[in-house]
This record gives structure tokens, C-alpha cells and sequence, in this order.
């Protein structure tokens, strides 16, 4: 299977946000790291808060207020690595606060990245979610959007257990709670207006990864997910990419949906 960066066909430059459940983080420090590799300089950022990561997912972590304070202290940094994570603040329990949405701005214009990879919600680490009527909290300029949804849910009776604002998620799903999570279930919160997508700038391109699909029957599940999204109109993505993101990216499947009509 292509390497996600392949799949995604991308640019030379752009900003690529994050949405949705729980993986996000894991997605988004690998493909930083493998757009490096490739030469390309590369911010790791949030509009919400994230962990502060490992000297493995991001060596090099600054930290101000200001973005331009940032771009100030990365000219220098940009000497020894191309990758780089930037945040506003440190916050409670080891996490970086991020910056406003419109504040990623500062960053596209200075040129100083080919890419900019935002983390854009929060899911308190469960695998599924439905955004609360402030979330997500995407840039503008998002040129690529990705919404992350774990497979460990199908099956699942609908709870707290594993999908966060629950109340929210049943309403967009049509399910009732403790009632079971179904394929066609999480297709329509995939698909629905005030559900994955909710807030997409326009002209982003956008991309379902279906995650946890470490075992043939959940690998079968995403499959199905795939066909119900692509029997809807408009398609709410380009594609739904089957995998894993944990200690690396491992893509199994990629289903194309031909994208939003």
C-alpha cells in the first residue's frame, strides 16, 4: 500500500488540519515527519491543546504568545532541523495550548513552512465524537482536512465509554443511548453537516481515516462504512483511508468516494 502522503497527492505546500476522535496526534506527527524527511519544513501546531511530544514526534518545541515571536525564534531553529512544533503556551498536565485559528495565518504568510499541520479538535482521547456547537476550531486556510474515527466502536453500546458529547453524536446518528453503534450509524455521523466536517473551509479537500483497523473484522466494518458513504450525495470526502496510526502510519485500504459534488 502507498504511503499516506502519496495517497493524499500532495501539494508543495499547504496547511492540513486534524478533526475528530482519538489518533489525531499520532496521524499528524507522522506525516510531519515523513514530509521532513522528504525536505520539506514543516510546523506541527494546534488550535486547541495537545501533549507536549516526544523528542521522537517533534525535537524541537517553541513556545510564544505571539506567532511572530515565533517565526523570529524558527529562523534560527530552522538551522538544525526542518520540522518544528509551536504553541501559545504550556498548560495544565503536560499540554501545549495552541493558537486561534485565524492566528495560523501568521504562520502561512510568512513562508516560512511548506506545511503547516494543525491539530483542530479535541476528543478527550475517545475514538469517536461528535463537536460541540464551538468545535472544531479550523484555520481558513486549510487546504487539506482529515477526520480521524476509530473502529472500536462499532459494536459498541453509545456512551461516554467511547464517544465523546455522546448526547451529541446519538442525535447526528440517530441512535438512542446505550443503543448499539452500527456501520450505518457512523456513516451518517461521517456525513451529516453538523457532524466530521462541520466548519470545513470550502475549498478544502477532505479525507475520512478510519483507525484501529487492526483486525479483519473491523477491516470488513470499514469497508461497509466506505459503501454507505459512497451511496450519499453529495460524498463527504474524497476517499475513507483504512489503518492504524500508532508507532507509525499502517494503511490497509483506501476507498474513493470521488469527493464533495
Amino acid at each position: 500500500m502507498k504511503p499516506l502522503e502519496t495517497i493524499l497527492r500532495l501539494e508543495p505546500r499547504g496547511v492540513m488540519s486534524f478533526v475528530g476522535g482519538g489518533g489525531k496526534t499520532s496521524l499528524m506527527f507522522h506525516l510531519a515527519r515523513q514530509l521532513a524527511l522528504a525536505g520539506m519544513r514543516v510546523l506541527t501546531t494546534t488550535t486547541t491543546r495537545i501533549f507536549v511530544p516526544t523528542v521522537e514526534q517533534s525535537a524541537t518545541v517553541l513556545v510564544a504568545r505571539d506567532p511572530h515571536d515565533i517565526l523570529e525564534q524558527a529562523a534560527t531553529a530552522h538551522g538544525a532541523t526542518l520540522h518544528l512544533t509551536a504553541a501559545a503556551e504550556m498548560a495544565k498536565a503536560g499540554k501545549l495550548k495552541g493558537f486561534a485559528p485565524e492566528e495560523i495565518g501568521a504562520f502561512v504568510e510568512s513562508g516560512r513552512f511548506d506545511w503547516i499541520l494543525v491539530e483542530a479538535d479535541g476528543a478527550a482521547r475517545r475514538p469517536l465524537k461528535a463537536p460541540a456547537d464551538h468545535e472544531p476550531v479550523i484555520p481558513e486556510e486549510t487546504t487539506i482536512l482529515i477526520a480521524v474515527a476509530g473502529l472500536e466502536v462499532v459494536g459498541s453500546p453509545l456512551g461516554e465509554e467511547l464517544v465523546f458529547r455522546s448526547e451529541l453524536a446519538g442525535e447526528l446518528m440517530g441512535l438512542s443511548p446505550r443503543e448499539r453503534i452500527t456501520e450505518q450509524a457512523m456513516a451518517r455521523l461521517i456525513a451529516h453537516p453538523q457532524g466530521a466536517f462541520k466548519g470545513a473551509p470550502a475549498e478544502s479537500r477532505r479525507f475520512v481515516f478510519l483507525n484501529k483497523a487492526d483486525t479483519l473484522p473491523r477491516r470488513e466494518a470499514a469497508a461497509r462504512i466506505a459503501g454507505e458513504l459512497q451511496r450519499q450525495t453529495p460524498h463527504a470526502a474524497e476517499a475513507v483511508i483504512v489503518g492504524q496510526a500508532l508507532d507509525g502510519i499502517s494503511i490497509h485500504a483506501v476507498h474513493q468516494l470521488g469527493g464533495p459534488q
